[in-house]
């Protein structure tokens, strides 16, 4: 299951920057940039899975609308799920009180991403979900195998650029995230079509298909991305980087 995360943030530019880095990771990622809009995003979202809507909060307290500390209070009334505050407050008092107000972590701006990346594993696995860093550069064959990097969102095939669809990338994304490891194809259709499309394997071949004539030299013979019968789909492990 893709973790989802609520990020509350007013702030434009960082929000994206963010969102973007999250996306790469391979978590579903929701923004609010008010109290009353995360406030809403908790409600509708809200399943017997995800009693909150989320896995994780990520949460600025200086809203247009409110602190996020109300925010923070209305979660931890209902629901244990972890929330790490990001601020530009580095007031020890205040770090303290929303820590023994509820809050898994605190971070105070500027960070770095990787950063920030790292303290939501740390949060997650203290909750009991474990999860490592994600792979997000691949690589395969020397300079004319393969080569992915789902940060600028390129890829390479015999050091030529190949373009590819949004949801031909997504679902190589969700792949190289797993390198060298079976990626079921239920899993493959909920991270990529969403949770409600685990049905629609004809999705799955036909964008396998896709990708392979892309990337593959023999298509029907594919050297990197691999086929686990009645299982799912696998992509080669990358090269150590040496």
């Amino acid at each position: 299951m893709t973790l989802r995360v609520l990020l509350v943030e007013d702030d434009r530019e960082l929000r994206a920057t963010l969102r973007s880095a999250l996306d790469i990771e391979g978590y579903e990622v929701f923004t609010a940039a008010s109290l009353a809009e995360a406030q809403a995003l908790t409600t509708h979202l809200a399943d017997a899975v995800r009693p909150a809507g989320f896995d994780l909060v990520l949460l600025d307290l200086g809203l247009p609308d409110g602190e996020g500390q109300q925010l923070l209070g209305m979660l931890r009334r209902k629901h244990s799920l972890p929330v790490l505050v990001i601020s530009a407050a580095q007031d020890d008092g205040q770090k303290i009180r929303l820590l023994d107000a509820g809050a898994d972590d605190y971070l105070v701006k500027p960070f770095a991403v990787g950063e920030l990346l790292a303290r939501m594993r740390v949060t997650l696995r203290h909750r009991g979900t474990r999860i490592d860093a994600a792979l997000t550069h691949y690589r395969n064959g020397g300079p004319m195998g393969l080569e992915i990097d789902l940060g600028t969102r390129s890829v390479k095939v015999r050091n030529e650029a190949c373009h590819l669809t949004p949801t031909e990338f997504k679902l190589l994304a969700r792949l190289v995230r797993s390198a060298g490891q079976v990626v079921t194809h239920r899993q493959l259709l909920s991270d990529v079509w969403g949770p409600d499309q685990t049905e629609q394997t004809h999705y799955l071949r036909l964008y396998m298909a896709q990708l392979r004539a892309k990337l593959e030299s023999q298509p029907a013979n594919p050297r990197w991305l691999l086929t686990e019968p009645g299982v799912g789909y696998r992509l080669v492990e990358a090269e150590a980087e040496g």
